[in-house]
């Protein structure tokens, strides 16, 4: 876990300790690992339950602490009179057990107890993989991985299942339909040149086109130049595709989209074929992985996490 940004000097004075973690808006985020290990001299030997109890009481009593000086800031800062109501008021939400923080409001918290109540809930924010233009198997590969980082996991332990994770990827285990990436092509129809003629396979792209417009004006065009477009939709501005990049292939397509819901078994088995899985496994997941083991700080190789993965072998 590591500051996001610098912290003001009224909040810490340079030089000293901050366990001030983390701050968004009204929600402080507060190491109190080395307050409890102050308070408690067997604070290695107690149990996690126990850790979590005394965590929430020493919570409790800064809360209460500061709650008596609202009232002083209230009168100060916000011109309400000595003896008025006022409505600010901290309290205590949550032990997180651990925690990453990836940039503001990008993190996942182990939260194990809620407002006095156990829990064991892994809450995420604002991070890539569970966002709608991510495979969702490879989100909840990622998110499996992350919750044993943040539960305790071993760095090898990890990288054994990221390698057989790759295997199923490159090998066909998974199906492609799976691998693809979701999103929207909403200026497809600004991108389409002049249209292919009887006999001829491939319309023209204007240039500038994203590569998921590009894929999905190929996949129409593989549909009709297969005469499969009289049962099979094309593909249309509103549609959510998915779409993968190909290997080398007879028709030098170099990306190919699709409907998940609505696709032919020909250019099924051509994608099953054709897709390039590599590319897959590490434009899209490797690339979030080596983020990941940066922040981690978990050296990998000569340079820590650009080559983390150069030695994951199939």
């Amino acid at each position: 876990m590591k500051q996001l940004e610098p912290t003001p000097d009224f909040i810490c004075e340079p030089g000293k300790v901050n366990y001030c973690a983390y701050v968004d808006t009204d929600s402080n985020y507060i190491n109190a690992k080395p307050l409890l290990e102050y308070l408690w001299s067997n604070y290695k030997d107690l149990d996690d339950k126990t850790k979590d109890s005394n965590a929430e009481a020493v919570a409790g009593r800064f809360e209460k602490e500061i709650n008596e000086y609202y009232s002083d800031l209230a009168v100060e800062c916000f011109n309400v009179p000595k003896d008025e109501e006022h409505f600010l008021e901290m309290k205590t939400e949550c032990v997180i057990r651990s925690a990453y923080f990836r940039a503001t409001r990008r993190y996942a918290q182990w939260i194990t107890k809620q407002e006095g109540i156990e829990k064991d809930t892994l809450d995420i924010k604002g991070l890539e993989f569970m966002k709608a233009n991510f495979p969702k198997i490879l989100g909840t590969f990622f998110n499996r991985i992350l919750e044993q980082v943040l539960k305790g996991a071993q760095k090898e332990d990890i990288l054994e299942q990221i390698r057989e994770f790759k295997k199923e990827i490159i090998s066909g285990k998974i199906s492609i339909i799976q691998l693809g990436n979701p999103t929207s092509v909403k200026k497809l129809d600004d991108y389409v040149g002049v249209k292919a003629r009887a006999g001829e396979m491939f319309s023209g792209i204007k240039k500038g086109a994203p590569a998921a417009v590009k894929a999905a004006i190929r996949y129409n065009d593989l549909l009709r130049f297969w005469k499969l477009d009289r049962n099979y939709n094309a593909i249309t501005k509103v549609d959510k595709i998915k779409w993968v990049y190909l290997k080398d292939n007879p028709y030098k397509i170099e990306a190919l989209a699709f409907l998940d819901y609505d696709m032919p078994d020909k250019i099924k088995d051509f994608l099953e074929q054709f897709a390039d899985r590599k590319n897959v496994f590490e434009s899209i997941l490797l690339n979030k992985l080596q983020g990941f083991f940066s922040d981690l700080e978990w050296e990998l190789s000569l340079n820590p996490y650009a080559n983390a993965f150069e030695t994951i072998k199939i």
